[in-house]
């Protein structure tokens, strides 16, 4: 897009403009701009302010939306694993039933499930998949979106599925951020965690570099995956290697935490295990909170304590962790909006979760807020006020969807 363009009108646009990137929000905090409209350039913001006055700009396209409508920067998911092949709706239906992950998994199914059923789909077939999921999330309202790898396991399938994110990111619309999680979980041909370690620290991750795959390196930290010692040994590696360091941290037990406050990661996610130790922990270390609605969700578990996440200090981020085992939902406004219920979060504490912290921890820094100079990367919904957005608990879906100023629906 390169032609200048006035988009509106708007009943509110949520700037998200001039807020804290840490701790508890109010409503009041919110910058919202009535009646007006939003001048783009380039895929970027040129300005906001009155329609009355922007309708009356001489030499420029007006791309005409209604009057009842609220204006929000596109949400981003900064956790996601929507790259895989297969279903996991067999185990989903043995787990409601009552029937445990250690059973399901000598059934059959569990992780390896999916990372047997990547393995075996070609390219070109995951690239299919991760298309329609990417569609489907940006007909939802999100424009910038986290994908981990972590269903190849070995280097060649790794490999294959940083490339198929790469491709897909390419060839539409929605920005897809590629995160390496070889260490998702031990292979069927390892039995031994710090050998599979050492393998991907030799082996894939000067490969990933090499390639230019992917920036940002995970590690599922936990028990059945790996303990908090071979997890640092392989990250201060990873670090030493030049990647950003995030870790699936505390969701059935804790440690995790402080591992990632030892290495200086950027975020922790998962955290539903967490207590007030870990709580203090990551505050005071400024490590981001990333908390996954929809694991609980899917396995039928307590949330991550977000209402002490924010009151500590900490940046608390909202994600959908859309995969197809314990959070298959992917719907990543509903889950925020249930979360927020439960959690006792404001509106201003949700819509921050979703979009600008949300940006700061992907560092993505030209999104995530409606403002002079950043992408235009924009979502409106048909309602006159706000708050009917998580009221309706995501039942609101956006009318229209720009990426880079480009109306995509």
């Amino acid at each position: 897009m390169k032609e200048k363009k006035i988009v509106g009108p708007f009943k509110q646009v949520v700037t998200m403009d001039k807020m804290s990137l840490t701790g508890a929000l109010c409503d009041k905090d919110l910058h919202i701009i009535e009646d007006a409209g939003v001048l783009v350039s380039e895929g970027r913001i040129q300005e906001i302010k009155s329609w009355k006055k922007l309708e009356k700009e001489k030499g420029f396209e007006k791309e005409i939306v209604g009057k009842n409508c609220v204006l929000l920067p596109g949400l981003i998911d900064s956790h996601t694993h929507m790259c895989y092949a297969g279903s996991r709706v067999r185990d989903y239906a043995l787990r409601t039933a009552g029937v445990s992950y250690l059973e399901i998994a000598k059934q059959g199914g569990g992780i390896l499930d999916t990372v047997k059923k990547t393995r075996e789909a070609s390219e070109e077939e995951l690239e299919q998949k991760l298309t329609e999921r990417a569609r489907l999330h940006l007909n939802q309202g999100v424009t910038t979106s986290e994908v981990k790898s972590g269903y190849g396991l070995n280097v060649d399938d790794e490999l294959k599925m940083l490339r198929v994110i790469n491709s897909v990111d390419n060839d539409q619309a929605m920005d897809l951020v590629p995160t390496c999680l070889g260490a998702h979980t031990l292979p069927p041909e390892f039995v031994d965690h710090k050998k599979y370690l050492s393998y991907l620290v030799q082996e894939l991750l000067p490969k990933v570099k090499e390639a230019g795959l992917s920036k940002r390196v995970d590690i599922f930290v936990e028990e059945g995956a790996f303990c908090v010692n071979d997890a640092k040994e392989y990250l201060e590696k990873a670090k030493d290697m030049g990647f950003e360091i995030v870790i699936h941290a505390d969701q059935f037990s804790t440690g995790a935490s402080s591992l990632a406050s030892d290495i200086g990661a950027l975020s922790a996610e998962h955290l539903e295990a967490s207590t007030d130790k870990e709580i203090e922990l990551l505050a005071k270390n400024n490590i981001v909170a990333n908390v996954l609605p929809g694991a609980s969700l899917g396995l039928g578990m307590g949330f991550a304590p977000a209402r002490k996440l924010l009151d500590q200090g900490c940046s608390v981020v909202i994600s959908s962790d859309w995969n197809p085992g314990s959070a298959p939902m992917g719907n990543l406004l509903t889950q925020a909006a249930i979360l927020g219920a439960y959690e006792k979060l404001s509106a201003a504490e949700v819509l921050a979760g979703i979009t600008y912290r949300a940006a700061h921890v992907l560092q993505c820094g030209d999104r995530g807020i409606l403002k002079k100079g950043l992408l235009a990367d924009m979502i409106a919904f048909p309602c006159a006020d706000y708050r009917s957005i998580l009221y309706r608990q995501g039942q609101i879906k956006p009318a229209f969807v720009w990426k880079k100023g480009n109306r995509e629906k």
